[in-house]
């Protein structure tokens, strides 16, 4: 059994910063790519941010120079903060991690969080 909790969402001024946070726990033998990704109603998914088990990143030109993505190995942990945050960043954030379990045998699978709404509005 794995478990993807996130959190960090929620109303800010155009300007101001957010983090937030994606914990993975469970049946986990080791994590791969840890990421971000973002949806708004009626539009498809697209991607933010990723960070890969050995620290290479790789970010949207839209959040470049704004965005930050690191994790936490010891905590299965991964953050993204959100600085000069902006009206059309409004979105519904998703939590995406590749992970290897250990029950009920040794597979690679990914998993999505359920989500988190952040708001940039005056």
């Amino acid at each position: 059994q794995v478990q993807v909790a996130e959190s960090g969402g929620g109303l800010v001024q155009p300007g101001g910063s957010l983090r937030l946070s994606c914990a993975a726990s469970g049946s986990i033998l080791s994590i791969n790519t840890m990421g971000w990704y973002r949806q708004v109603l009626g539009k498809q998914r697209e991607l933010v941010a990723t960070i890969t088990s050995g620290g290479r990143t790789d970010y949207a030109d839209s959040v470049k120079g704004r965005f930050t993505i690191t994790r936490d190995n010891a905590e299965n942990t991964v953050y993204l903060q959100m600085n000069s945050l902006k009206p059309e960043d409004t979105a519904v954030y998703y939590c995406y991690v590749v992970l290897v379990t250990t029950t009920p045998y040794s597979t690679r699978r990914s998993y999505w969080g359920q989500g988190t709404q952040v708001t940039v509005s005056s």
